[in-house]
């Protein structure tokens, strides 16, 4: 059950799911009971694996609109209000899937497993609060190249 209300036009959650249903990485802007967490997991999943690849890359999705990509096998999966902009949202998830290529060397899969910290704080430079903050792929990776040069100090 959703417990709060929010304001329209924002991203409600970002997961990150592989071809057997895993969830490696899922970023909540929006607050679920864990339980309810668990079922939209398996719901997403369920509906994105069965949609032929002809469809587009929208789908409704209870009161949302679901925006997903594919890549490498794993879906990254946006949920944003109706009214938001689904290129807009198709855009990000590319953008995001670019930064993590180029922050992680030609990323896969593993790499969200080990490396879900950084994976995290990548997708904090891009989005706060179910906004999205930085749309330059450029300045997105010199802040996390400057992290990772300070997490060298410590």
């Amino acid at each position: 059950t959703h417990i709060s209300a929010t304001p329209s036009g924002m991203i409600h959650f970002f997961i990150l799911q592989n071809r057997q249903g895993q969830t490696r990485i899922a970023k909540w802007y929006s607050s679920f009971e864990h339980e309810e967490k668990k079922k939209l997991q398996s719901e997403i999943y369920r509906t994105l694996i069965q949609r032929p690849s002809k469809y587009t890359n929208f789908v409704e999705f209870r009161n949302y609109t679901l925006v997903y990509r594919r890549y490498k096998g794993v879906f990254f999966t946006i949920c944003c209000d109706p009214s938001d902009n689904e290129m807009a949202m198709l855009e990000a998830i590319h953008l995001f899937v670019e930064c993590l290529d180029d922050y992680f060397v030609d990323v896969c899969e593993l790499d969200l497993v080990f490396g879900f910290y950084k994976v995290f704080a990548l997708l904090d430079e891009f989005f706060l609060a179910g906004e999205l903050q930085e749309s330059s792929k450029k300045v997105i990776l010199a802040r996390m190249n400057y992290l990772a040069e300070v997490e060298k100090k410590v």
